[in-house]
């Protein structure tokens, strides 16, 4: 019986004393009252962006990403650029990427196109002359590249070609000139194919060095494992990896297993430094080398917890946790120069703030406020680069002291040329109760000229994940949709990490469903309020969101009309064709040995409850949702008459807006398809 309700500190910005574009964040922060133009959807095509501001080791020049939209051939390019510490004389270095300084700061890494092929390392000496070396020329691309601290050497990591066991078989002689089809493919691992790559091959990542100047890589791990998470040892001797390196490593019971190893450099020696159950990850060397920060949590059946940040001395003895109880993401650890600590960033509560733990042991919260401030890197003197974005700001490169991290100076204003003059709308942050005693976050996104007397149609948007967490930085997608008359609300269900590993796990084993009325409860909110037509009401997702909104159309009809983009409809049809196998992992039991648990999750199966229009986006190369997904959901509509469409994108992997005109396309679909169904109309508001 499917129930048709609901299932069981501060921060201050300052301005810029040195640089000529570094200025107030307020300042910048466009409102409808001296903005002369509505948001654009053709504006997204305008919009660039800045990341990865990596700072000199003396802290005089920032190297960093920019990126903006190829229009010809519709695909997001980046290049690097440098410019002073203090903002001055930006300018473009060179077409590539992952820029790295050099420990003395003579010299960059960064990966480009190369011979013969794919992306390649090379190196760029950042004097006058400015020559640059291509150091590698392999088949395979390499990843993951990393100074040594001497900075004679560069470790990688790179895909090795591997046979499987299986392997082919002796046809008879071929007649002289035929044309046979190619060899098959022999799949023999769980995990055989990945979206956005296709259908993987048999080989492992393994750990490479290869000499500065150039030369011939050396490969360091062997073995049917894949290693990743590589950091130098600071005397240079050593390399740290993360990995599983047990005989039955690639079965599906051990997704969650991972270990930390250090190999020899000279030698290719290979020594284990944790040994539990569970996931240890992400080793970082202390200044000194005797300690090691790491990740890591014991084994568990749940959906989802968040990981501690552990220490142990350099021989793995004496591991210890030193971020005590605090209850959220740890990733992207930093040392302090002094040893003292760690910095990280952290996703809390649908913001971004910088933190610190203490070897002593204890996480401080550095910076406070309502935008998304992540760290890059630091120089030799404490002198920071970083990101920092808000509601109406995409997000810009500031620098600011470790020392005192709520006083940042911006640097760049990239997207003032295109956003200077346009009117976007109020976001509001909103705070509600929902069952079980969850408080639930959201926001809400307004039209510029909002006017609380009307009545505007609401758009109800779901993200992905689940486990992931929307947040209050600027969403073109939301703004856009907005300044078309939709009010827009956007919230983080339980699932939704950012709030603890209770809020998080919240939805073990009872997904989607426990959060169906965390959605609900906001849509209340929004009616409460007065301005939102309940005639008017409509809900889209993709992944996560594809998955929930086709539940949502199964369990009330309360929506005029919905988009389910790329969903999972089915679990035991999607655990047998999607590329995440370990899926079936979070069931309590195998749909073979009990398939009541998977039938109650699985929106395919209140297909007859539906009365509401559902549209589909996904694209045809999707593994992680893949398309028969959409189509079985699809049919079953077609089927039982409910008004349906399915939009099939046929070059896009998961999601639908990888090519910068899928994403206009997935804007303009959706509002086509809601204002067929819904009784807004001209203004997209209501009499």
């Amino acid at each position: 019986m499917v129930n048709m309700t609901f299932r069981k500190a501060n921060l201050t910005i300052a301005p810029a004393i040195l640089g000529p574009l570094a200025f107030a964040l307020a300042a910048l922060a466009p409102t409808a009252a001296s903005a002369q133009q509505p948001l654009s959807l053709a504006t997204y095509l305008d919009m660039e962006t800045v990341s990865n501001p990596q700072i000199s080791p003396d802290g005089s020049r920032i190297v960093y990403t920019r990126g903006w939209v190829d229009k010809i051939n519709d695909r997001r390019q980046s290049s690097l650029h440098i410019m002073n510490a203090d903002g001055s004389r930006p300018r473009h270095l060179l077409e590539g990427s992952g820029a790295q300084w050099s420990p003395d700061g003579t010299r960059i890494l960064f990966t480009a196109p190369g011979e013969p092929q794919g992306s390649q390392i090379f190196v760029r000496w950042m004097d006058a002359e400015g020559a640059v070396t291509q150091v590698t020329r392999l088949e395979r691309g390499p990843s993951s590249p990393l100074w040594s601290p001497n900075g004679e050497w560069i470790a990688f990591t790179s895909r090795v070609r591997d046979r499987a066991d299986f392997a082919g078989v002796s046809l008879p002689a071929r007649p002289e000139g035929a044309n046979w089809v190619g060899e098959p493919k022999v799949v023999e691992r769980a995990a055989y194919k990945r979206d956005r790559q296709g259908y993987v091959d048999t080989g492992w990542t393994h750990v490479f060095v290869v000499p500065a100047e150039g030369g011939t890589p050396r490969q360091l791990t062997d073995g049917d494992w894949n290693h990743s998470s590589i950091q130098w040892s600071p005397d240079g001797t050593e390399i740290y990896f993360t990995s599983f390196r047990d005989e039955d490593a690639d079965r599906p019971e051990h997704w969650q297993e991972s270990e930390i190893y250090a190999v020899t450099v000279a030698t290719g020696d290979i020594r284990r430094l944790t040994n539990r159950r569970g996931p240890d990850a992400s080793p970082m060397p202390s200044p000194d080398g005797s300690l090691i920060a790491y990740t890591g949590i014991d084994a568990h059946r749940d959906t989802y917890r968040n990981q501690k940040i552990h220490l142990m001395n350099r021989d793995g003895s004496g591991s210890r946790v030193i971020s005590a109880d605090y209850d959220r993401q740890s990733r992207g650890l930093m040392w302090a120069k002094d040893g003292s600590g760690l910095y990280f960033n952290v996703n809390r509560d649908g913001y971004r703030q910088l933190h610190f733990v203490s070897v002593d042991g204890g996480v401080e919260v550095l910076t406070s406020g309502d935008h998304l401030f992540a760290l890059s890197s630091f120089s030799d003197d404490g002198t920071a680069a970083g990101i920092i974005s808000s509601a109406h700001e995409p997000g810009d490169i500031y620098r600011f002291d470790l020392s005192d991290p709520g006083s940042p100076v911006r640097l760049t204003e990239v997207n003032e040329d295109v956003l200077g003059h346009v009117g976007l709308g109020e976001v509001e942050e909103i705070w509600y109760e929902s069952t079980d005693g969850f408080r639930v976050q959201g926001w809400i996104v307004k039209p510029p000229d909002f006017d609380p007397a009307r009545r505007y149609p609401l758009m109800l948007a779901i993200h992905g994940g689940p486990h992931s967490m929307y947040n209050g930085g600027f969403n073109f997608a939301f703004q856009e949709h907005a300044a078309n008359g939709y009010v827009v609300l956007y919230t983080n269900p339980r699932g939704s990490t950012g709030y603890g590993t209770e809020f998080a796990n919240a939805i073990n084993h009872d997904y989607p469903g426990a959060d169906f009325p965390d959605l609900m409860k906001g849509v209340d909110e929004m009616l409460a309020r007065g301005y939102v037509d309940g005639e008017n009401l409509f809900v889209y997702g993709c992944s996560g969101g594809g998955i929930l909104t086709s539940y949502i159309v199964g369990n009330t009809d309360r929506f005029r009309a919905a988009s389910a983009n790329c969903p999972i409809v089915n679990w035991m049809s999607a655990m047998g064709t999607s590329d995440a196998i370990t899926y079936l992992r979070t069931f309590e039991k195998p749909f073979w040995e009990d398939p009541a648990e998977w039938i109650d999750r699985s929106s395919i199966f209140y297909v007859g409850n539906v009365t509401t229009p559902t549209m589909f986006l996904t694209g045809e190369r999707d593994l992680r949702t893949p398309m028969a997904q959409t189509e079985e959901f699809y049919q079953a509509l077609q089927y039982i008459g409910v008004p349906t469409v399915m939009i099939r994108f046929p070059d896009e992997w998961h999601g639908t807006s990888s090519r910068p005109s899928n994403f206009l396309r997935t804007q303009l679909y959706l509002r086509k398809w809601f204002e067929k169904w819904g009784t807004h109309a001209g203004p997209m508001t209501s009499p």
